[in-house]
């Protein structure tokens, strides 16, 4: 029970390759490619500092519900 040998990994990409096509083959292989630059991407923008957001009170007042607390800290 030994590894499996180039002749092993042949015969199977030889029956994937029957099953499935070459054009199909293709085209997963074109979006695995986008899916991997755009995780690249993604990690490269969210690495980056973002400016804090500002929170206002903008439409805060008209909600009858909202409750406006200042919370502070303990020293």
């Amino acid at each position: 029970m030994g590894g499996l040998s180039i002749w092993h990994w042949l015969i199977v990409l030889v029956v994937v390759i029957a099953v499935f096509g070459t054009k199909k083959l293709r085209n997963v292989g074109s979006d695995l490619g986008a899916a991997v630059k755009g995780f690249k991407d993604g990690m490269k923008d969210g690495s980056t500092d973002a400016p804090a957001q500002q929170v206002t009170n903008a439409g805060k007042a008209a909600d009858p519900n909202t409750v406006d607390v200042d919370a502070k800290q303990r020293h």
